[in-house]
């Protein structure tokens, strides 16, 4: 009788327990730092290298196309796509956008332009030189970045919307939810590198079969991607003021640092001349770095209109396009 007691008194303590005492609360998850973001740029020390010329209010988002040498500039009030001369920087025609954009890249030569419209969460293709609106997509929250595979896919990053959305033709065929605030994109063939500015990371997509092969650090503030011609990544890390350099084939791994003081932040890359350009915005100026050698090598700054948040670079002459955010231009360097 007194084992029988004692045991469904021991029986009796672990129901009250489990009953009455909830489990321990788990701890709450680690607070991100803050998206990086371009310093804030000073007043010129040095007038401009190139030629400058007014484009609109806040450019921001640039691309060139060899093909019909135009350049494609993303402006505000109002929104619009500015298409201008790639030598004279004259403007050739502006297409009025629902929202306003921050990046903008080429399906391919000739075009159409992919542009992100954050303002109105749709990705929009814009042909070349016409600047007709073909296609228009709801991708998610404030798409801040797009990029074309290799084979057709266009991958958009929803910065706010905590997505990345894969697009054939004018459909969403995937949507990947494993991110935090995806921003920069940049496809090597088939592989397309994303940057998450939360996390803090460099993930990597397969195109074809619409699956994440890789998650790796990307420093302490990255914002933007490139591809070279090698089918490398090259990732901006803007807070921790650094180009981070990677190989995606045989394996997935990081390869290489420059450091690059100056707050570095828009990036393109020049094919012809295996150059990357960075601008820097605490300094007023664009750097280029010399892929080529055996280590990179970085060229003399040249200096640039105030707040230099984008650039790009044609392949055939080797100009750089630089906005001016801060007073609505554009400027053209012949290096």
């Amino acid at each position: 009788m007194r084992l029988r007691w004692v045991i469904a008194t021991v029986v009796a303590t672990v129901l009250m327990t489990g009953c009455g005492s909830p489990p321990p609360a788990a701890p709450p998850p680690p607070q991100l730092p803050p998206a990086a973001e371009p310093a804030p740029a000073p007043v010129p020390n040095a007038p401009p290298a190139g030629l400058v010329v007014p484009v609109g209010t806040s450019p921001e988002g640039v691309v060139t196309d060899p093909q019909t040498q135009l350049v494609a500039v993303g402006v505000r009030d109002p929104f619009a796509l500015a298409l201008l001369d790639a030598t004279t920087g004259a403007t050739r025609r502006r297409v009025e956008l629902p929202g306003g954009l921050r990046h903008l890249q080429l399906a391919a030569p000739g075009g159409p332009v992919l542009v992100p419209d954050e303002g109105a969460n749709r990705f929009i293709r814009v042909t070349l030189p016409g600047g007709q609106l073909v296609s228009e997509v709801m991708t998610g929250v404030a798409p801040h970045d797009a990029t074309a595979a290799a084979d057709g896919t266009v991958f958009v990053a929803n910065e706010l919307g905590h997505s990345v959305v894969a697009v054939r033709g004018d459909r969403v065929v995937h949507t990947f939810t494993d991110v935090t605030q995806p921003a920069g994109l940049a496809a090597a063939g088939n592989l397309v590198g994303l940057v998450d500015v939360r996390e803090n990371t460099l993930t990597v997509y397969d195109a074809q079969r619409l699956q994440r092969v890789a998650e790796l650090p990307a420093g302490a503030g990255p914002t933007h991607v490139v591809a070279d011609k090698r089918g490398h990544l090259a990732v901006i890390d803007t807070r921790g003021g650094a180009v981070l350099l990677y190989e995606l084939q045989p394996t997935i791994r990081q390869i290489g640092r420059v450091e690059l003081p100056g707050t570095p932040y828009g990036v393109a890359y020049d094919a012809v001349r295996d150059r990357l350009w960075v601008t820097l915005t605490a300094l007023n100026e664009v750097i280029g770095l010399n892929l080529s050698a055996s280590q990179p090598v970085l060229a003399s700054p040249l200096p640039t209109v105030r707040q230099p948040n984008t650039v790009a670079v044609d392949g055939p002459s080797g100009r750089l396009y630089v906005t001016g955010t801060a007073d609505g231009v554009l400027e053209i360097i012949q290096p």
